[in-house]
């Protein structure tokens, strides 16, 4: 396991970090170079040989509102990530003791109302061959059993029942609750588990040099998979089109198209009020074309004059 070696605030310049910070990260290309271009701008304000702590927060937050306040909500949320997660790793390393960045917030994003995605275009990102296996497994289980994320990344080996497919989480409000998958998740989940029998489910890639708490911890010293990381790597897949939230909405839409009772869906999305859940089931073009073209006049003009 990686020995963390916390150097003295004073002797750990911006630089330094910063080049700590990427040889510790498992980042994809696109997220590396989005990080890289942020700590760039960030080095031209505060100096590269400046001491971490010398990070001001007045400062800082004066800097990022004029490099990118009038940027897109998208742009902004991206480099205040980037930001946070140094940060955050610089004060996990004890180099930093408090948060600069602390009081940025994240910009909303405009509503989609497209909310569900094409099971189609679900169908082609699982199957394509560049996608790791941990991220088919995560977005395939997310959609087969109607999970939130944060749900099913808390998730233990040893809450699993792979026999009966389904797993026991902790919901809203800390209820335990009870989730089923699909076959095809079924068939992923002892390829990627690789014999591992307790621990987190969802894992890093690589031993992380800060040690994580030993409930995130898997028996050969990985790190829980974190919110961020496996957001990031979705919305990158998917050309920055969706977020893991819409695994849920499309497959509660996509149910509710094939005519499954609310009841029903209610029992699998576990929402406790028919009106929260009608927010996610919302029928999607598709399904309002051939609603349309069963009931168009003319193909029951045609079908009395077959008869």
């Amino acid at each position: 396991m990686a020995k963390i070696v916390h150097l003295p605030t004073q002797s750990t310049t911006l630089q330094n970090a910063v080049v700590a910070f990427f040889s510790d990260q498992d980042l994809s290309p696109a997220t590396r170079r989005t990080y890289a271009a942020t700590y760039r701008a960030l080095q031209e304000i505060f100096s590269a040989e400046a001491p971490v702590s010398e990070l001001d927060r007045g400062r800082l937050h004066h800097w990022f509102k004029n490099r990118w306040g009038k940027s897109a909500p998208a742009t902004w949320n991206a480099r205040l990530t980037a930001i946070q997660v140094l940060v955050s790793y610089c004060q996990q390393q004890r180099w930093l003791t408090r948060d600069p960045a602390a009081g940025l917030e994240r910009r909303r994003l405009p509503r989609d109302e497209t909310r569900a995605i094409p099971y189609e275009e679900l169908d082609k990102l699982w199957a394509r061959p560049d996608v790791d296996l941990r991220e088919k497994l995560l977005w395939r289980m997310l959609y087969s059993t109607a999970a939130r994320a944060n749900e099913l990344l808390a998730v233990n080996v040893e809450d699993l029942d792979l026999g009966r497919k389904r797993a026991i989480i902790t919901g809203k409000g800390g209820h335990q609750e009870v989730i089923v998958w699909d076959a095809a998740t079924a068939r992923l989940l002892p390829r990627y588990l690789a014999g591992r029998r307790h621990g987190p489910l969802f894992v890093t890639k690589r031993q992380p040099n800060v040690v994580p708490a030993e409930l995130d911890r898997s028996p050969d010293g990985r790190g829980r998979l974190s919110y961020q990381r496996a957001w990031t790597l979705f919305h990158e897949a998917s050309g920055q089109r969706w977020t893991l939230h819409q695994l849920r909405h499309s497959v509660l839409t996509h149910l509710g198209e094939c005519g499954v009772s609310a009841p029903l869906l209610m029992a699998k999305s576990r929402h406790r009020d028919l009106r929260t859940l009608s927010r996610y089931v919302q029928p999607g073009v598709e399904a309002v074309a051939r609603l349309t073209a069963e009931h168009d006049p003319a193909r029951r003009v045609r079908s009395g004059r077959k008869t």
